[in-house]
C-alpha cells in the first residue's frame, strides 16, 4: 500500500479534511506528490510575481487555513507530461465526485471538458468549488 512522504503529508495536513480524504483515496490509484497546500503571503506574492498564479494574497483558495486548494502531481514528477497530468486530474475529479465534492482543476478552469480554451494552465492545481 502506498503512503505519502512526510513532505507531502505535511502539505496535505494544511488542507481541508475533504481534500485530505480525496487525495488519500487517489493515492490508492496512482502515486503522487502533494506540492503545496496552505500558502503564506510571501509565498503567494512570489508566485504572483513569477507569473505562476493570477491571484494575489489573500484571494487564493491556498491562502485560507485550512486550505481549500492543493497542488499535487503524479510521481515521479514530469512537469512536461501533460497527458499524464490530465489523466491524474480525471482521477482526482472522479474521486471528488465519489466523496460528494466538486473539484476544479487548473487545466480546465471553466470545467467544460476543454483544455484548449484555458488562458492560464496550472496543471497541478485543484480546488474545492462552492466552499469558502
Amino acid at each position: 500500500m502506498r503512503h505519502f512522504s512526510d513532505h507531502s503529508q505535511t502539505n496535505l495536513d494544511t488542507c481541508d479534511p475533504i481534500l485530505g480524504a480525496v487525495f488519500t483515496d487517489v493515492l490508492a490509484l496512482i502515486d503522487h506528490s502533494v506540492i503545496e497546500g496552505y500558502r503564506l503571503e510571501a509565498r503567494q506574492a512570489e508566485l504572483f510575481a513569477n507569473g505562476k498564479t493570477k491571484v494575489e494574497f489573500p484571494h487564493s483558495k491556498h491562502n485560507r487555513l485550512p486550505s481549500m486548494a492543493v497542488d499535487a502531481v503524479p510521481y515521479p514528477i514530469d512537469w512536461d507530461d501533460v497527458e499524464r497530468m490530465c489523466f491524474f486530474a480525471g482521477l482526482v475529479i472522479a474521486t471528488g465526485i465519489k466523496h460528494g465534492v466538486d473539484i476544479r482543476w487548473g487545466g480546465d478552469w471553466d470545467r467544460d471538458g476543454q483544455r484548449k480554451d484555458n488562458n492560464f494552465d496550472d496543471l497541478a492545481h485543484f480546488e474545492l468549488v462552492g466552499r469558502c
